[in-house]
């Protein structure tokens, strides 16, 4: 399956967007478009035998094109913004002539002056009107065209061939507001975006590579794999990579959202794009051009961005019938003022005019996705990643958190956590320990070797080393006879375990592995060895249950052992015991009982519960951001983020709701009122075209900037 995400251009409207994604979806072999009018990109899936040269026709066919293509007439923000001044000169012109000079040629010099702002400024909304019809789409620049031609030829009309008063200024007014309006808009819907600019700028262009001993500097798409690359204090690091020299600190909060720097030595890993601190740094390039960490986030932003949430396809449907019913609605006004209430022309094309000016398909377009795209992208900078955009609103309605036990409620590392001497010193158990262990190959032995290593400069080599299946170790050190393993194995030797017997118990109850470490028949201490719990996991608990969330543990431990861990994280839900294989039915048997569940996993071998859960969430990515593994993707390894995403899709539901009540609210107010409801009571028409074009202006903006509101959540 081919994917692939086009930045379009030439779009204006959600309508826009409708229309892109019709043409791209009537392309033989297309399985899947996207279009988001707020990020101005697409997001395709199709057959790899469809070229994408195709879709670029598609795209152009619908009246727009993809980036890198030839520009259209606008000549982009420049041009725009020429005509947009030229609008608002010629339009307080017209007003001034209209409401100041009295002379019998005033109706062909206001001709001359908003003739002009018809046609010129105008224009984008023509050709979007044209489009649309085109398409089989009514957008918003249709009701544009049809009121302001309305009042623009019916002045003509007076003008030259009938008698009656003109429109010439209300038209221009219209135009000009509604230009200035759209420009605003664009620039801030623009701002939602922002997060992708600011991780494309992390991108350095240059970097110093070493070849034939030699510094060279070059453009970092020249980069090849394998290459050292030389990186000085304050330098961004161009690719990921591994350090092969030096030592430093390096802040990488701005790609993964790690507030404080990492300090890198020899063998670390290191991620392009983050800033090297203190010291001199040779590192060997692993992942270039779009493999490296900060490509792929970047991609996974954006396709995001691109994708659509469920509600926002509902808006769609909503907003496809919203314009003929705007026009239908209008049609009706001016008949009822015209024929039926008796009023004159200029009143009832008034009213015409109004209602279709002052109805707002776009707020209604763009709230929803104004409102992800801004949730999206503060979740990236937190290295949070959601792949889909419409696994952020499914999260607001989880009621059950599964997470498995091994690396992501534990690091997934056991480590030594009590050492006990019975006629010895600590010190003395450790060292035993670590000659007894040192050429065994068990996890639980290189737990007891990295304790080792830390108190004692070298480590002995023991004689005789004879490895005991199922029990532990037995060697020579010293003319002594050491032996290190489990309890069963003390009690086939005939080793007397009464001095510890209770400290092994209370340590056996905790879910701890223990082992005795005996010397010459006789017991001499005992080294207990445990996977950690993750520090933020209790506090990740507890924050899901504060929201009202249930939390489940899942595991292939043994009942006891998952029992210990999830006590001490708070966990009261525990399932243990289960295959990887079997995790997916456990999901699944959840979601039968009507949970809505989300699994979080490490993404190694959690991926068939990943995809079975509602919305699946891989923790402990690193460098490996891990693109098949669930729908969030937590880059910074902390479990406290599972509850900061939660937090973020419920703030960005909340938005969307917000936006979506502005905009239908607005609708529902503004539409009756331009259509004069209220005229009778008032005397008066409280919505005038130009009136008109201005609340339809506030109210885009008005729903693009509760969306920036989101910018300032706070995620903890």
């Amino acid at each position: 399956m081919g994917r692939a995400v086009l930045r379009i251009e030439g779009m204006h409207c959600a309508h826009c967007a409708v229309a892109v994604e019709k043409a791209l979806l009537r392309v033989k072999g297309v399985r899947r478009a996207s279009v988001s009018f707020a990020t101005g990109r697409a997001a395709v899936e199709y057959d790899p035998s469809v070229p994408l040269e195709e879709l670029r026709k598609a795209v152009e066919r619908a009246g727009y094109r993809v980036a890198g293509e030839e520009k259209l007439p606008e000549g982009g923000r420049e041009g725009r913004l020429r005509w947009i001044f030229l609008g608002l000169a010629l339009t307080l012109s017209a007003l001034l002539v209209e409401f100041l000079l009295e002379v019998s040629w005033k109706r062909y010099l206001l001709l001359l002056l908003v003739s002009p702002v018809q046609f010129g400024v105008g224009w984008r909304f023509y050709r979007g009107a044209y489009r649309s019809l085109r398409n089989g789409v009514a957008n918003v620049d249709l009701l544009v065209v049809l009121s302001t031609s309305s009042a623009y030829f019916y002045s003509l009309a007076a003008t030259f061939f009938i008698q009656g008063p003109t429109f010439y200024e209300a038209s221009a007014v219209i135009v000009t507001t509604l230009a200035v309006g759209m420009f605003l808009e664009e620039r801030a819907v623009g701002r939602t975006g922002e997060a992708i600019e600011r991780l494309l700028r992390l991108q350095p262009r240059r970097a110093t590579v070493l070849r034939g001993g030699r510094e060279v500097r070059i453009p970092v798409e020249e980069i090849r794999e394998g290459e050292i690359l030389l990186v000085r204090p304050g330098e961004r690091i161009p690719v990921d990579g591994v350090v092969v020299e030096g030592s430093s600190t390096v802040d990488e909060s701005l790609v993964t959202g790690e507030s404080s720097p990492v300090e890198k030595v020899r063998g670390e890993e290191v991620i392009g794009g983050s800033i090297n601190r203190t010291g001199v740094l040779r590192v060997r390039a692993t992942r270039v051009g779009g493999n490296t960490t900060l490509a792929q986030i970047i991609r996974l932003v954006e396709e995001a961005q691109a994708s659509k949430a469920p509600i926002q396809r509902t808006a769609d449907r909503v907003v496809n019938l919203f314009v003929p019913a705007v026009l239908l609605v209008a049609l009706i006004s001016f008949a009822v003022w015209y024929w039926a209430a008796g009023s004159s022309f200029q009143f009832s094309l008034t009213v015409f005019v109004s209602v279709l000016v002052v109805s707002c398909p776009c707020a209604l377009g763009i709230a929803t996705p104004a409102a992800i795209m801004v949730g999206l992208g503060r979740g990236a900078e937190r290295g949070i990643l959601v792949k889909r955009g419409e696994a952020l609103e499914r999260a607001h309605r989880i009621t059950t958190v599964v997470f498995d036990k091994t690396r992501t409620l534990t690091l997934g590392e056991p480590r030594v956590t009590d050492l006990i001497a019975s006629g010895g010193e600590k010190e003395e158990v450790l060292l035993y320990a670590a000659i007894a262990e040192k050429n065994s190959e068990h996890p639980l032995a290189a737990a007891v070797l990295r304790e080792a290593r830390k108190r004692f400069r070298r480590i002995p080599e023991a004689q005789a080393f004879r490895a005991l299946p199922g029990g532990g170790v037995e060697v020579r050190y010293g003319g002594k006879e050491v032996l290190f393993g489990n309890r069963k194995l003390m009690e086939e030797r005939g080793v007397d375990l009464a001095p510890l017997k209770k400290l092994l118990d209370g340590l056996e109850e905790e879910g701890k592995t223990v082992m005795v470490l005996a010397v010459d028949g006789k017991v001499l201490g005992a080294i207990a060895v445990s996977d950690v719990v993750r520090e933020d996991a209790r506090a990740a608990v507890e924050g899901l249950r504060g929201m009202g969330v249930k939390v489940v543990m899942l595991t292939g431990d043994n009942e006891r052992v998952a029992r210990s861990i999830a006590s001490r994280v708070g966990i009261e839900h525990v399932l243990a015991e289960v295959s990887p294989a079997e995790k997916a039915a456990q999901v699944k048997k959840l979601q039968r009982r009507g949970e809505v569940v989300g699994m979080v996993g490490d993404g190694i071998n959690d991926a068939p519960a990943l995809t079975q859960a509602d919305v699946g969430i891989a923790i402990g990515a690193g460098t490996d951001v891990a693109l098949e593994a669930g729908d969030v993707v937590l880059v910074k390894n902390e479990v406290l983020d599972v509850v900061r995403f939660m937090r973020l899709s419920r703030s960005t539901m909340r938005k969307i709701k917000q936006n979506l009540f502005l905009a239908f609210f607005y609708n529902l107010l503004a539409i009756p009122v331009a259509a004069g409801v209220l005229y009778p009571l008032t005397g008066t028409l409280l919505l005038p075209p130009p009136l008109a074009a201005m609340a339809m202006v506030v109210s885009d903006l008005t729903v693009v900037g509760n969306s920036l509101l989101l910018r300032r959540l706070r995620l903890g």
